[in-house]
């Protein structure tokens, strides 16, 4: 299924595995198993800030992913000795947060590129033209359509979005033809020529290659050729495909290339296509796909694409580094497998401080669109929140989560525990989320005297609230079966909230959205909610 016509989609339970099926079950005998697969050899990351995962092992090689949580569509540049990088931030705002390496291991978040809400934000195409950067972003709203913003410095300030007029298209690529021409190569096989500033289109949409298909008896969502990324290499202009759909089975998703003399042609295909695919639920990545090509720092090639970790869809695409190998005939192949193992990492580069705290003592203005983001923002939303000495205030807004904006957070891990102090007035309720979207959430919340259960995405039992309007609040989420706890004497004791929940179906094959489960904090109804001292640990299976 089209990734357009899967948000559209209302039979939800039709677009995939609702839970991750073991190897008996996928051969057709046995029971329907909640857990992946154990791997022969238990993989152990490097630990970060707040004991997050990371994938620079410290002895010359790292083990996937290289940023791990919700980072699909992963759009990579080279300036110089400089990578930047980032994700499809579809309903979060601020969105397009650049992230910087030198290594193409270690990534710091920088600023976000998107501050006005335009819509939801898919697969972008970071370019830098003439010393300028560029953005062509595409956007699922009333209408479709793919939008430009541009900056004389990566971090801004960005131009405000310009719409291309581009309505039926996702997933642009900026190419540069031998002749200088500006292209932006669209899903489909289509592409439409540029302007020269290229903030505009020149000609009309034409079609200009065939995607290579795989066999009718392979399992995968749909054909749905998408994610072009051009890149010229010697004599040739090679462009990378996905195809097989973007969730769904998890052999679906798939990596596949062409090459042509000239950005006009001919398109030939790439010999053993496809060149990345998940074959068995035995892998550690499943859905791999969306690559591009970059040189790195050794002047050796490497590749970027995203993938779901086995089991765990909740945790959506993450960005997965792999070694390329170039063949004396012009062609290449990726060389790292099912990334299951940790590779050499590239070396000559710099190793920048990796990631970032999610924990955040509300000391220092909100750190919005590196750290923490809204849903769905409205166009005025950031002045709901002021964050100095110690405390976050959060005004209220909407009756729930569903129609509160909340603040959220991408988390990378498979386990991990966060707790926030928070206060309310009176006529507000507040509380801590796991939150897929506006239909699909868990968590808690609390007003004056009673606490609200939210679950399946919607608010259930209201028993008493012992505490009043100020407590502490912990979410343990363990491999999917969340715990809720509540102190009312700062922390000293815990008691544990009676309803545990279990949220490995909180994910695009289930709700679709190509969304994960975000850990975040909302506050509802009327006046404002006070948070003090998130703390979030990452904790280790």
């Amino acid at each position: 299924m089209h990734r357009r016509e899967a948000l559209k989609a209302t039979a939800l339970g039709a677009m995939g595995l609702a839970v991750p099926i073991g190897p008996a079950a996928a051969a057709g005998v046995g029971e329907t198993s909640l857990l992946p697969p154990a791997p022969a050899t238990p993989r152990k990351w490097a630990r970060g800030l707040d004991n997050q995962r990371k994938a620079d092992l410290g002895n010359g090689t790292f083990l996937n992913p290289v940023l791990s949580g919700d980072r699909p569509d992963p759009a990579i540049l080279k300036d110089g000795k400089d990578y930047y990088l980032t994700f499809s931030s579809f309903d979060s705002y601020p969105g397009l947060t650049i992230w910087h390496s030198r290594d193409l291991v270690n990534w710091h978040p920088r600023k976000p590129a998107l501050h006005r809400n335009i819509g939801s934000v898919w697969a972008v195409s970071l370019e830098k033209h003439a010393g300028r950067y560029f953005l062509y972003i595409p956007v699922k709203a009333e209408p479709n359509d793919i939008y430009v913003i541009w900056s004389d410095h990566i971090d801004g300030p960005w131009s405000d979005p310009v719409a291309l007029g581009l309505h039926d298209h996702i997933d642009p690529c900026h190419a540069v033809g031998e002749d200088g021409s500006r292209w932006l190569f669209l899903s489909g096989g289509d592409r439409v020529r540029l302007s020269d500033d290229g903030l505009a289109r020149a000609g009309e949409v034409e079609h200009v290659y065939d995607p290579w298909r795989y066999p009718d008896d392979w399992d995968v969502e749909g054909f749905s050729p998408e994610g072009p990324k051009i890149h010229r290499h010697g004599d040739w202009f090679y462009m990378l495909t996905a195809v097989g759909g973007t969730a769904g089975p998890p052999t679906g998703h798939m990596v596949i290339a062409a090459r042509a003399p000239s950005i006009h042609g001919p398109w030939e295909h790439h010999p053993n296509n496809p060149l990345v695919r998940t074959e068995s639920l035995d892998e550690a990545w499943w859905s791999r796909g969306h690559a591009s090509l970059v040189e790195g720092p050794d002047a050796r090639w490497y590749t970027l694409y995203h993938g779901y970790e086995a089991g765990f869809w909740t945790l959506g695409r993450q960005c997965l580094l792999d070694h390329v190998a170039w063949s004396e005939d012009g062609w290449f192949r990726m060389t790292g497998g099912d990334l299951a193992a940790p590779l050499a990492s590239p070396s000559g580069g710099e190793a920048l401080p990796h990631g970032m705290a999610l924990s955040d003592g509300f000391t220092a203005p909100l750190a919005l669109g590196s750290r923490w983001s809204f849903f769905r923002p409205a166009p005025e939303e950031a002045q709901r929140c002021t964050s100095n000495d110690g405390v976050l205030h959060l005004a209220a807004k909407g009756s729930a989560p569903s129609s509160g904006s909340p603040l959220l957070l991408i988390a990378g891990d498979t386990s991990y525990r966060f707790e926030c102090d928070i206060e309310i007035d009176p006529g507000c309720t507040a509380g801590l989320v796991l939150f897929y979207d506006d239909k699909l959430y868990a968590g808690l919340g609390f007003d004056a005297d009673r606490f609200v259960t939210h679950q399946y995405g919607i608010e259930r039992a209201r028993p008493a609230n012992p505490h009043g309007r100020r407590m502490k609040m912990r979410v343990t989420n363990r491999a999917h079966i969340v715990a809720i706890h509540t102190s009312g004497d700062g922390g000293k004791s815990w008691q544990r909230f009676d309803r545990g929940m279990e949220v490995s179906g909180y994910h695009h094959n289930v709700r679709g959205g190509f969304l994960m489960l975000r850990p975040g904090l909302y506050a509802a109804g009327s006046g404002e909610a006070r948070f003090r001292d998130f703390q979030f640990t990452a904790l280790e299976d």
